[in-house]
């Protein structure tokens, strides 16, 4: 019959820190197994939500990226030709803080479509943003021309109904998207 050990504080001491030992190795293991895939479905995602904003494209987006503050750009060429540009933009002013978007632009700047990639707005009001009511206002605006803030605040954006927060963060990262854009390209027009 084997010896019960017997029950000392260099004993509980050595279990404990054999247990902890045990269990970040298994955590480490499954880090390790479930890395890459999660890295391939992120860029799968970006990938996808490239498309949706800008179609319009037959090269590698992922081969002509510019990350600048935060904003990423992806160049995107039709028959080796800028055809637009995808930008992967945030804001922090969200209702419930951070907000990813992915934004479409022409050449002279003007917004073809944006995805909302992810938010944790409130369910009911601020997640109403994915909605076509309210994001179908930016597709075919310039925000050389188009004042990119709600009309509560002198822009030309309808808010939504009891979440002024969200639409203001909505549009904030849009005219982030923009202006990054504006200060890397020179196809955009200069306003007069």
């Amino acid at each position: 019959m084997a010896k019960k050990l017997e029950s000392t504080l260099i004993n509980m001491i050595l279990s404990l820190v054999l247990i902890s030992m045990t269990m970040s190795a298994a955590l480490g293991f499954v880090y390790l197994k479930t890395k890459d895939p999660i890295e391939i479905a992120s860029k799968q995602k970006e990938t996808d939500a490239i498309k949706q904003v800008f179609p319009d494209f037959d090269s590698d987006p992922m081969a002509n990226v510019t990350e600048k503050d935060g904003v990423k750009i992806y160049q995107l060429l039709l028959q080796n030709k800028v055809s637009g540009f995808a930008i992967k933009t945030f804001t922090d002013k969200g209702f419930g803080g951070h907000i990813e978007m992915m934004a479409g632009f022409k050449p002279d700047g003007t917004i073809t479509k944006i995805v909302v990639l992810s938010h944790k707005e409130t369910p009911g009001l601020g997640t109403k943003m994915t909605d076509p009511k309210f994001s179908s206002q930016f597709p075919g605006k310039n925000p050389s021309q188009y004042r990119l803030k709600v009309k509560k605040d002198g822009g030309q954006v309808d808010a939504i109904t009891a979440a002024t927060v969200s639409s203001r963060a909505y549009c904030d990262a849009l005219q982030r998207a923009f202006n990054t854009l504006k200060s890397i390209s020179d196809t955009i027009p200069v306003q007069q």
